[in-house]
């Protein structure tokens, strides 16, 4: 490179002090912001529109900072324009925002609706008077009311909003609405499918063909986001049988029948199946490889399944997370073998660091005290994290039956490695007064009234007064249960009542009290002991009744004492999905009053989760009875098998000893088997249907345990209305006998089976 002569240097100089020189005094000529103004606005405030604004007073006049401020005013979405002026003032400039306001929504209205009515689509929208009449937000509402016509089967149905402005700032809004015809599916079908059946897909979606019952169930049309969550059902189904490389086309809708019916294709593409070669696990240093393996339940040389990994995943997650490894995170890596149509899996653990428990906020109770909320919590502030805990936390606070939801929310901080418990709940009414009626198959015709509170002040205590009168009965009750007694795990109850009822040969009346104290033990187990006492008269004796029911005629009084112990695992006392229950109760009556006997009875009962939402129940109870002292066992105390707590599809007591006439007298030893199905049907309402078959039967004394037992097998829905389980249930009588009939349906407000 040549050198810079003096000459050249001197006028390079000259220049680059000009060019300064230049840039400072364009840098002085540029004024200062004196005022910030926002001019034009009507309804919104000046504050929000300013705490958006870039540009600052003080400081120099910036474009591109105002430029800026356009933009960020007009994504407000209240505006349809937005303006900048600058004008003098004081020494400096003036800055005017000029904006021009979007018309505030004044009315919302429907044209062309047939088939709801008005108040019915105003439910579907988010759109009301008072709003701003923003397009985004007029379109989402529209395509609102599309997605609900097409899920009432209007596939067809057209919605054009129209906006008219009325006067300065007011419009109002139009939805037009052209219906159209609803559009039944006539056909589903799958192109492609040659390894897994048409009908086996069918039944793995919830999309269906328009059948008899659709009308009640409706389904039948083409929904959208249904069908979306179909393709992905799908999916799941191939993945779960090892092919791996399926892909699943968008659906074919194709109108016939002027536009009346559809049919629906899909295309799938299965590729080949895949069998896992090997599994391993990777990246743990909390725990031995061979312990977590035994965690894993896929198996080499098995078809892949999706399912089965997921549930690996969330069992090594749980081994971690209920150690206190609150962020572990489990990345399963597959490895194809496209050759050999195998898959290795590496199950990698990122087990990150040991967190404890931080503080358990509690929230959005407004009645129940935080203590009734806080005794269920089976975290302690301080202790090590655990998940499994967490999981029976929220089980064990949706069991209270005092909240419509309830969240628990863990928020880890790494800074302190700590995890902070919200709890946020939203309480439903405890409180009930009902007055009604209903049928049930023992009692016929029945007039109640039942006020109930199930949260006492708050405090989690229950109160009942309940009277019930039918065609054959009366019962009238009192009771009260502290479930938390002395703020400690122990239970005290207290009732007195009064009945009478009308058996086929004979009436009994009885006016009785009791207490009862217990305890819970560990997480599952509760023993309990309760003292009752009640006397009872035995009259109306039909003349042609049995020696054994003549010989009870009369008054007795019995002092029992009742002994239980019981394990109770169910996720939800009300409606289980997983879990057991099984207790044993044993009575003893003899220390005072005139009756003397022993009652034991053992029940146990499995819910075992089926896919996702069903649930298979099975159920055993035997009982055995016996007077003691030479004394006689009551009438009312031995075991009637029949009805809808014990087999279905029979009469009550028609499951054992009958007299000469054909009437129950009731057996001193029972045995009852259950086994039921119990599945959705309208979810969202908690209504469910079930399909069962029982076994069993009661005995005298001469009779063999075990032999003779009767069947039934039947179908029925529940429903967990607002003010309580509701069973209808029909059984069929698969070894009728003579006196006995073919079927019955029966009917119960109350508890479930």
């Amino acid at each position: 490179m040549k050198k810079m002569t003096g000459n050249k240097l001197a006028v390079f100089i000259i220049f680059l002090l000009v060019f300064v020189f230049a840039l400072d005094a364009v840098a002085q000529q540029i004024p200062n912001v004196t005022a910030i103004e926002v001019k034009g606005i009507r309804r919104i405030e000046e504050g929000a529109i300013k705490a958006k604004i870039s540009q600052k007073t003080g400081a120099p006049l910036s474009h591109e900072k105002t430029t800026e401020d356009i933009k960020t005013i007009f994504k407000m979405g209240y505006f349809e324009d937005v303006n900048v002026q600058i004008e003098p003032f004081e020494g400096g400039v003036r800055v005017l925002y000029i904006v021009n306001e979007k018309p505030t929504i004044v009315r919302v209205e429907f044209q062309g609706n047939n088939e709801f009515k008005d108040e019915e689509l105003k439910e579907k929208i988010g759109l009301a008077a008072g709003a701003i009449s923003d397009v985004s937000l007029i379109n989402d509402n529209a395509n609102k009311l599309r997605v609900f016509y097409e899920d009432e089967g209007y596939f067809l149905a057209q919605i054009v909003p129209v906006l008219k402005k009325e006067k300065d700032g007011e419009a109002a809004v139009t939805f037009q609405i052209t219906e159209g015809d609803k559009v039944k599916i006539k056909t589903i079908s799958f192109e492609g499918n040659k390894k897994i059946s048409t009908s086996k897909i069918k039944k793995a979606i919830k999309t269906t063909e328009r059948g008899m019952f659709s009308w009640v169930l409706g389904t039948g049309y083409y929904k959208r986001q249904v069908m979306k969550e179909d393709l992905e059902k799908i999916r799941d189904l191939y993945y779960n049988n090892g092919y791996l490389k399926m892909t699943v086309g968008e659906p074919k809708l194709d109108l016939i029948d002027n536009k009346k019916k559809m049919n629906i294709s899909i295309a799938i593409s299965e590729g080949d199946q895949f069998r896992v070669s090997d599994f391993d696990i990777a990246g743990n240093k909390v725990y031995k490889k061979e312990e977590l393996l035994k965690l894993l339940k896929i198996k080499k040389g098995e078809v892949f399944s999706r399912e089965t990994l997921k549930k690996d995943v969330t069992a090594l997650s749980d081994q971690y997370a209920n150690k206190g490894y609150a962020l572990v995170a489990i990345g399963p890596d597959l490895k194809t073998d496209e050759e050999k149509k195998t898959v290795s899996i590496t199950y990698t653990i990122s087990e990150g660091e040991k967190y404890k428990i931080g503080r358990i906020d509690i929230s959005g109770n407004t009645k129940t005290k935080d203590k009734v909320i806080r005794r269920e919590i089976r975290l302690d502030e301080g202790a090590d994290f655990d998940a499994s805990a967490l999981k029976r936390s929220y089980e064990r606070l949706n069991n209270l039956q005092f909240f419509e939801t309830i969240d628990m929310v863990p928020k880890p901080k790494a800074e302190t490695k700590e995890v902070d418990l919200d709890v946020k709940v939203k309480e439903k009414p405890t409180g009930f007064i009902s007055v009604g009626g209903g049928y049930s198959s023992i009692d016929s015709l029945i007039g109640m009234v039942d006020i109930t509170q199930g949260n006492l002040f708050g405090t989690g205590q229950y109160v009942k007064l309940r009277g019930e009168l039918g065609g054959k009965s009366s019962y009238y009750e009192l009771s009260y249960k502290d479930p938390w007694f002395m703020d400690k795990p122990l239970t005290f109850g207290a009732s007195v009542y009064n009945t009478k009822r009308e058996y086929d040969n004979f009436d009994r009346k009885s006016t009785g009290a009791g207490v009862s104290f217990g305890k819970y033990y560990g997480e599952y187990w509760y023993a309990s002991v309760g003292y009752n006492f009640e006397v009872t008269t035995i009259n109306n004796i039909a003349s042609d009744a049995s020696a054994i029911v003549k010989d009870q005629e009369g008054k007795a009084t019995t002092s029992k004492v009742t002994f239980t112990l019981a394990r109770d695992s169910r996720d939800n006392y009300l409606d289980p999905l997983k879990g057991s229950r099984h207790a044993a109760t044993l009575a003893v009556a003899g220390l005072g009053g005139t009756n003397a006997f022993l009652k034991t009875e053992l029940e146990t009962g499995w819910y075992f989760p089926v896919w996702e939402t069903t649930t298979f129940h099975l159920k055993g109870t035997v009982g055995y009875a016996t007077a003691l002292f030479d004394k006689k066992l009551p009438l009312y105390e031995r075991f009637y098998v029949g009805g809808i707590y014990t087999i279905r599809g029979l009469s009550y007591g028609y499951g054992g000893p009958r007299d000469v006439n054909g009437d129950p007298i009731g057996g001193v030893k029972e045995i009852v088997l259950n086994a039921e199905y119990i599945f959705p049907i309208f979810p969202e309402f908690k209504f469910k249907g079930v399909v069962f078959t029982d076994a069993g039967k009661a005995y005298g004394t001469s009779e063999t345990f075990g032999s003779d037992l009767k069947y039934t097998a039947g179908t029925g829905i529940r429903w967990i209305s607002p003010i309580g389980p509701i069973r209808i249930e029909w059984g069929y009588n698969l070894n009728k006998k003579d006196g006995e009939s073919s079927s019955k349906i029966e009917f119960m407000f109350g508890s479930f089976f």
